[in-house]
């Protein structure tokens, strides 16, 4: 590898840009900058302070062949060329400075909220010439159009739209600095010697500004490429893997001999993404899940120990990700039936996205095996003491390998399979179901799956909670005591927000429930599902609830009685009992006064129960 260290003028790379002799490797990301930072940006080529080293790799390699596309906001339609460089480190500084310094100067970024906006760079001249050494100042943000407006866009308290309006308000163009139209503009400003001091001082400096550039030669191996891409962009935009691999795919000189083009590892991505929007359910899984996935396979069955590391993702062959990446995800449709069956019905329902990775991995090795039924309950048994167990929180990658090298024989029932640390780790106690509150807990999300599994039925409508019904209807999990009615009551917000007092239900139903008491509400339920209330009572009771402390109004003994009976979900479900640690004289009624409302912020979810009107 060789290379060279020149340092072209800011001049000459918008010029090269402009014209295309400069451009990106397609799979670079796309622009992110946000409008400060390219103000920043603009105050350091005006201070003549040095920006960092930007790094090009030379077209026509032989080993490396990157598609190139054009900087963002570049126009190539004519006198356009080849590109001679594409740009290794330096994409977001460079797009920044030719959009902002080429033709109108208008950039597409976004603000501090991260709302989309177009901006204009202006330099206040007099300020600039009363302090050369502090321009931060003097470099303004201005929108698009150069106009700045208050009172909801009503008033505008600042026009540079126009030469004559920017000439009056003695606010310079950036983008004229790098055109001959600069030097015209400034012959027009009323004040001849403050503008011959910014010509000097400002504009003539930023002319000549040099940058610093590393240049690697054509014999550049792909080996080195994917090194300089490990080790460049340390700061606030370094790589993901997935950007690493595709570039290191991309050079892959045997599949290139073989297929007569280059590898595009976002052209592959683009058929996992269309099997993610055939099953939405899955729209948790990006491109790091699924590379986890493959690197999982190819590992567990290569000499070396099984893993989903990251940082051992990037020494990902390509054979080896063109040998699994097609049963991954062939794997992925039926990870998405395996969450249906266990009533996990939308993304946000999802306990731990990455415990979809061990799926698909598990459904790979062990292929349609898996849906035998013992094998199968088996793997429900690790599903859910992964969930209810809590332990794919922490130390992910690790779990996953683990579980990878220890399910498959354990489920099959093989003579001296090790339990695998999932189910042998998992452990629920009563209490938490006291803190379960909101779906930050993947816990919480479980039992609420395991209630609509339970052959469970919403209430009004007397519809079970299958795919179809859970979106036609919009169930959520719902307070069964109504928030309104446990405020009123003093019920301890512990109790009142717990998992213990929510249930799955239709929205309509839970507009019907209102904030009153669940005497009450029975009462209207009765005639509202046309339902004899013997009827109703074995659909309400179907959600693990006392219907008789239900209709009595009483919180304290719906309370203790639906906990172990959510208790009991949780055991058949991770197949081991829960450890009993409450004190049952300690609920003392249920209720207790003085902190009712110091409570958690509550799940956005919730606040409609308190909110909503009785009638539908």
């Amino acid at each position: 590898m060789g290379f060279q260290t020149p340092q072209p003028t800011l001049s000459e790379l918008l010029r090269r840009i402009s014209r295309g002799e400069i451009q990106l490797p397609d799979f670079q990301r796309g622009y992110v900058w946000d409008e400060e930072r390219i103000r920043s940006l603009l105050v350091t080529i005006a201070q003549g302070h040095p920006l960092g080293v930007v790094m090009t790799l030379q077209t026509g390699n032989d080993q490396v062949r990157f598609k190139p596309k054009p900087i963002e906001g570049t126009d190539l339609a004519q006198g356009a060329v080849e590109p001679t460089l594409l740009v290794l480190d330096g994409q977001q500084r460079l797009t920044s400075l030719s959009q902002a310094l080429s033709g109108g100067g208008v950039v597409k970024t976004h603000d501090a909220r991260k709302k989309v906006v177009e901006r204009r760079f202006f330099i206040d001249i007099e300020q600039a010439v009363k302090d050369p050494r502090n321009l931060d100042a003097a470099v303004k943000s201005l929108p698009g159009d150069g106009m700045v407006r208050e009172n909801f866009g009503k008033d505008v308290v600042l026009d540079v739209s126009t030469q004559e309006k920017q000439l009056e308000h003695g606010y310079f163009p950036v983008n004229l600095g790098y055109d001959d139209k600069g030097t015209a503009w400034l012959f027009e400003y009323a004040d001849p010697e403050v503008s011959k001091a910014f010509l000097n001082a400002i504009l003539t400096p930023m002319k000549s500004y040099a940058i610093p550039s590393i240049e690697l030669d054509k014999q550049t191996s792909k080996e080195a490429v994917a090194t300089v891409f490990e080790k460049v962009n340390q700061g606030g935009m370094k790589l993901t893997v997935f950007e690493l691999l595709t570039a290191k795919f991309a050079g892959d000189a045997d599949y290139y001999s073989a297929a007569g083009t280059d590898f595009r590892l976002k052209d592959d991505w683009a058929q996992t993404e269309r099997v993610i929007r055939k099953h939405p359910v899955l729209e948790s899984i990006e491109e790091t899940e699924f590379l986890q996935a493959v690197m999982l396979l190819a590992s567990h069955r290569g000499e070396s120990a099984t893993t989903a590391r990251k940082d051992d993702i990037l020494g990902l062959q390509l054979p080896d990700y063109r040998a699994w990446a097609g049963e991954v995800r062939e794997a992925m449709a039926w990870v998405a039936h395996f969450l249906e069956d266990q009533h996990v019905h939308a993304a946000r329902d999802v306990p731990y996205p990455p415990q979809l990775v061990a799926l698909a991995a598990l459904r790979v090795l062990m292929g349609e095996e898996i849906d035998v039924h013992g094998i199968n309950a088996r793997i429900r048994q690790w599903y859910w003491c992964g969930v209810l167990g809590e332990l794919y929180s922490s130390s992910t990658e690790s779990r996953l390998a683990r579980d990878i090298d220890q399910v498959p024989e354990w489920a099959r029932g093989a003579e001296g399979a090790t339990v695998p640390r999932t189910v042998e780790d998992a452990n629920f106690v009563e209490s938490r179901l006291h803190s379960l509150k909101t779906r930050n807990a993947a816990a919480y999300k479980g039992i609420h799956a395991l209630l609509m599994a339970n052959g469970t039925k919403d209430w009004l409508h007397n519809q079970p909670f299958d795919r179809a019904h859970y979106r036609e209807l919009a169930v959520d999990i719902h307070h069964v005591f109504p928030k309104a009615w446990c405020m009123k009551n003093e019920v301890d917000p512990e109790l009142r927000e717990s998992i213990v007092n929510k249930t799955p239900l239709a929205r309509k139903t839970n507009q019907l429930v209102g904030g009153a008491s669940p005497a009450e509400y029975m009462s209207k339920l009765d005639s509202r599902a046309q339902l004899s209330a013997a009827e109703l009572d074995a659909i309400v009771a179907a959600h693990q609830i006392d219907v008789a402390a239900l209709r009595t109004g009483s919180f304290a003994a719906f309370f203790t009685r639906r906990r172990e009976a959510l208790l009991g979900l949780v055991e058949a479900a991770m197949g081991k009992r829960a450890a009993r640690d409450v004190d049952r004289d300690a609920l003392g009624g249920g209720m207790e006064s003085g902190d009712a409302f110091a409570d958690e912020p509550d799940d956005p979810q919730d606040v409609e129960e308190a909110e909503s009107t009785e009638a539908i």
